[in-house]
């Protein structure tokens, strides 16, 4: 099964920023950010409360159509629970 999630949001200026989350196993996952007017992908910038926001909504519907697992959805409410404290 396909562990990755992504999304496309536009930014000020028609910017787009993509985002990628990779399951990793062992309560891990991986966020990756990259901008339309950058050349790599930035692995370190913590994701905002919004990414947060959009990954469990995202989650949810995956879930709900039976296409991730609970344990995924578990662990993203979990540490969405975390980075907010």
């Amino acid at each position: 099964m396909k562990a990755d999630i992504e999304w496309v949001e536009k930014l000020e200026g028609g910017v787009k920023r993509k985002i990628r989350i990779t399951f990793l196993g062992k309560g891990r996952m991986k966020w990756q950010t990259k901008r339309s007017d950058e050349e790599f992908w930035d692995y370190d910038t913590p994701p905002t409360s919004d990414d947060w926001n959009t990954l469990e909504e995202k989650m949810e519907a995956l879930y709900n159509r039976r296409r991730t697992p609970f344990k995924n959805l578990e662990l993203v409410r979990k540490l969405k629970k975390a980075a907010e404290m």
